[in-house]
């Protein structure tokens, strides 16, 4: 996976998540970036995240990413995507 768009659900979250899959640095950038500016908005917060990297990080033709977002009661969705 190249890219990643991850939900912010907080900074507990986001170091579980690099930790638990092993992400390198600066994975989740985007995302970090998201929490600071806007914060965490619910299963929603990840639409907010996959605008940032389009913006600021477009990601080349054909490379894999993968969409995660997280919700209340534990629910997670995952998007395996090809740019």
């Amino acid at each position: 996976i190249a890219h990643w768009v991850c939900h912010p659900g907080g900074p507990k979250v986001l170091r579980t998540v690099t930790e638990v899959l092993d992400l390198p640095d600066g994975a989740l950038d985007v995302t970090w970036r998201s929490l600071a500016d806007v914060g965490n908005l619910s299963s929603s917060s990840v639409l907010h995240v996959l605008r940032d990297t389009l913006e600021h990080r477009r990601p080349e033709p054909g490379t894999p990413g993968l969409l995660l977002a997280m919700g209340p009661g534990f629910c997670c969705e995952l998007v395996l995507l090809r740019w």
